[in-house]
């Protein structure tokens, strides 16, 4: 098992910066891949980006691509979404997840809002 805490978030106005961080616990060595999600009312949840733990490679949802960055602390088995240049289509509520063994994200951060104004 893997637990994940997320922290961050918040509400920020348009064109603004926020840092989410996910940091992981338990059976951490199992997982390869730390995801990031979102979901806003009314929409199914979106994947956002995934980075690789061991080599640092991350990737991202068109939508958010030269906006926001994905990296990691392995010392700390912590996770991050640096979000800049912020919209309000942004808003939402933002989840971590981790890998199991399979390669499915099993392992889900309790989920932090993001609220961006106009």
């Amino acid at each position: 098992q893997v637990q994940l805490l997320e922290s961050g978030g918040g509400l920020v106005q348009a064109g603004g910066s926020l840092r989410l961080s996910c940091t992981a616990s338990g059976r951490t060595a199992s997982s390869n891949f730390l995801g990031w999600f979102r979901q806003s009312p009314g929409k199914e949840r979106e994947f956002v980006g995934t980075i690789d733990w061991r080599l640092g490679s991350a990737s991202y949802v068109d939508s958010v691509k030269g906006r926001f960055t994905i990296s990691r602390d392995n010392a700390k088995n912590t996770g991050y979404l640096q979000m800049n240049s912020l919209k309000p289509e942004d808003t939402a509520v933002y989840y971590c997840a981790a890998t199991n063994s399979d390669g499915r994200y099993d392992y889900w951060g309790q989920g932090t809002q993001v609220t961006i104004s106009s």
